[in-house]
């Protein structure tokens, strides 16, 4: 393996497992991990009704998931790099991939929540299907 090693998290159980496999691959193949995690802000003046607040993931929520994935790569002795992106979870992931020539995505197989998986999708279905390097999901649940 000789890049860098991506994994998307939203800081769920789920997704932190997949972080801690991503964390010993990295280790293991002495490889830079990259930690994507996506947000959505609500869009200016639209109002959004109060039963689809959940939809959103603030920034600060972000970046408090991304501190603390760096802060167990620093535990791990794995050199981080750290991504907060706007838009789609699975876009972002995959766009990363691609802008630092991933060798390898890591990720969990439990998706997100049954009506943002209805909204938005599946993230790891949409990760595998369209991943231009090979992918590892991890068995969560």
């Amino acid at each position: 393996m000789d890049g860098p090693i991506v994994a998307g998290t939203d800081g769920s159980e789920s997704a932190t497992k997949a972080l801690l496999t991503a964390l010993r691959l990295a280790a293991s193949f002495d490889q830079e991990l990259v930690v994507v995690s996506a947000y959505r802000r609500a869009p200016t003046g639209a109002g959004l009704p109060d039963e689809f607040a959940h939809l959103l993931t603030p920034l600060s929520q972000v970046e408090a998931v991304l501190e603390d994935a760096a802060s167990r790569a620093r535990a791990a002795g794995v050199k981080a790099t750290t991504r907060a992106v706007e838009g789609d979870a699975a876009a972002a992931i995959l766009s990363v991939a691609e802008e630092y020539e991933a060798d390898l995505i890591v990720i969990g197989n439990k998706g997100i929540g049954s009506v943002k998986r209805f909204v938005l999708g599946n993230v790891p279905s949409k990760v595998v299907h369209n991943a231009s390097c090979s992918t590892h999901i991890v068995h969560t649940s």
